[in-house]
């Protein structure tokens, strides 16, 4: 499974080094996930339709992924998410 989140940042102070940090200190504690990517686009297409942020996690399996929603170590991302974000888009697809 491969969990996608696009995020656009209100100003208020929500950083994507910030979102960065915390996920590759939280994510990879969680059992079942395979590999963590977050960063901001460096896409030449402009085509990012106000996102500043994406976040990619890759589950084992569709398990993994129903876990890793109300895990602990989860919710530091998501709330730093939550509370800095003007959008959010989330993604889900099997592999």
């Amino acid at each position: 499974m491969t969990h996608v989140v696009l995020v656009a940042w209100d100003g208020t102070g929500g950083d994507a080094e910030r979102a960065d940090a915390l996920c590759r200190e939280h994510l990879p504690r969680i059992d079942g996930v395979e590999s963590v990517r977050s960063g901001p686009s460096v896409s030449t297409e402009g085509l990012e339709g106000g996102f500043d942020w994406m976040l990619v996690v890759r589950f084992r399996d569709r398990d993994a992924l129903t876990a890793y929603l109300p895990h602990p170590e989860h919710r530091p991302v998501a709330d730093h998410i939550g509370g800095s974000s003007s959008r959010v888009v989330v993604f889900d697809v099997e592999d």
